[in-house]
């Protein structure tokens, strides 16, 4: 995991940061207040926030889903980047972010824009089959448990309309996946889910070194 591009000093990612990306005073505020927790580096970088925005804006997207929502901040990105009448569904499984996220989606202006939902992700995602969503989404970010990767894959394939876009975090492992003796299970299932995405004829794909490794599919 990293809050900063893999191979970037500090000093060429602060330069990335002031020329590249336009974060909001609540962004940047949350973004101070989240480097002070013991998990910081669980928040995703600012210049992976300012593509995801831009992803949004691009795609035309209107109804986005996030599996993994720490203190807040891609939520902040994504339901700014919404237009008006966007809905942001965004699951997590910790009270305790929880409460930190929704603070700070006030402070945003962007809590009427967020359908929040917690408890063990992969049941939300069923949840929102079971109530007549696939095919509905035009956009999802996945930022969980890593070694339920392939489940949430799965599932937001299914949420996704024909022609929305996926990305999935942390697909590198800070460089991990390109060891075949790696014992971490976390790291076993994001390669996995990796050399599956590579050969999945459903969708498109790329992978890019923003932050700690991103992924992005296109359903076909």
């Amino acid at each position: 995991m990293s809050n900063r591009s893999i191979g970037l000093s500090p000093e060429l990612h602060e330069y990335l940061v002031r020329h590249a990306v336009r974060e909001s005073d609540a962004l940047r505020r949350l973004r101070e207040e989240t480097a002070s927790m013991e998990e910081a580096q669980m928040q995703i970088a600012p210049e992976q926030g300012a593509f995801m925005a831009m992803l949004v804006r691009m795609t035309g997207a209107r109804r986005a889903l996030e599996v993994g929502v720490f203190t807040g901040y891609s939520s902040i990105v994504v339901a700014q980047a919404l237009p008006d009448d966007g809905l942001l569904t965004a699951c997590d499984v910790s009270e305790e972010y929880a409460r930190v996220a929704r603070r700070n989606w006030r402070e945003a202006g962007v809590e009427d824009k967020i359908e929040f939902r917690i408890g063990d992700a992969a049941d939300t995602l069923r949840a929102l089959l079971a109530d007549g969503r696939a095919g509905t989404y035009d956009f999802a970010f996945i930022d969980a448990d890593k070694e339920s990767y392939g489940i949430y894959y799965e599932l937001v394939l299914q949420l996704l309309r024909p022609g929305g876009v996926a990305a999935l975090d942390n697909v590198l492992r800070d460089g991990r996946v390109l060891d075949p003796a790696e014992d971490d299970a976390s790291t076993r299932a994001i390669a996995a889910l990796n050399a599956a995405i590579a050969y999945d004829d459903r969708v498109d794909c790329c992978m890019l070194p923003i932050a700690d490794g991103v992924t992005l599919v296109r359903k076909r």
